[in-house]
């Protein structure tokens, strides 16, 4: 009886152990920059708090800012001219958030469900930032941990230049629906009607936008707008037809 009433409390602690260790399990974090881009990443022991990476590049006022991992926003705030500044935080569930400070503006709201990839702000120097960069953190239970970007912990003490994967995969990029009243919606092999018809999408079709840029100026279901979505290689939709959840730029410029 007692090796019987052992092996049972062993095996609980090994169904325990199994459960806390999915519950710890971290997300398939990405830079939260566009595919292709190029940053450099700072680390340093005095940095508050440590585990936390600054990132900058030439001329990055401005550059759009995207969610590291898929979530929902929890916060969107404005603290003036101290600490953060400008910040939002994305909760990725078990124990897991992101944060993203010194922000010059944002792109969500409290609440918004994002995608990986998704735009939610721009880079600024807002806060107790001394010029522009982005403050980046992943947090489990509210402890900052060491940054791990496709798999691979980033370089701690000192400085070193990354390239995003945010997006790249044929998965990545912001969910959008077709929404034409019934008709189809032609994709064009460039973000302007004066390029060649590539094809056609049915009314509530899904896509993927990986990026978006200006064209021609298309009235749609959504209004009138001159964003056109990039939505595969060499393919484009007006973004005046796509429900995307906002009526901003949900994805990173082409």
């Amino acid at each position: 009886m007692k090796i019987i009433r052992l092996f049972r409390n062993v095996l609980g602690l090994s169904v325990l152990g199994l459960v806390a260790s999915a519950a710890q399990a971290a997300p398939a974090f990405q830079m939260p920059f566009a595919c292709g881009q190029v940053w450099s990443g700072s680390t340093r022991t005095d940095h508050n708090p440590a585990n936390a990476v600054d990132l900058n590049r030439t001329d990055d006022l401005g550059d759009t800012v995207v969610a590291a991992a898929g979530g929902k926003v929890v916060t969107v705030t404005d603290l003036g001219a101290t600490s953060y500044g400008k910040y939002i935080v994305i909760d990725h569930g078990n124990g897991w958030k992101t944060y993203y400070a010194h922000l010059n503006s944002f792109s969500v709201s409290v609440g918004t469900n994002v995608s990986q990839g998704q735009r939610i702000g721009t880079l600024g120097s807002s806060g107790g930032s001394t010029g522009p960069h982005l403050h980046h953190e992943q947090r489990l239970n509210g402890v900052v941990q060491k940054i791990v970007w496709n798999g691979s912990q980033i370089h701690y003490w000192g400085t070193q230049s990354y390239t995003s994967k945010n997006g790249c995969g044929t998965t990545g990029g912001a969910p959008g629906t077709v929404n034409t009243a019934g008709a189809d919606l032609n994709v064009r092999s460039g973000p302007g009607t004066s390029h060649s018809i590539v094809g056609s999408l049915n009314d509530g079709a899904s896509v993927r936008i990986s990026c978006q840029t200006t064209g021609t100026s298309v009235s749609g279901t959504y209004g009138t707008s001159n964003i056109w979505d990039k939505i595969g290689s060499g393919r484009y939709v007006p973004d005046a037809y796509i429900y995307t959840g906002s009526d901003g730029r949900v994805a990173p410029n082409c």
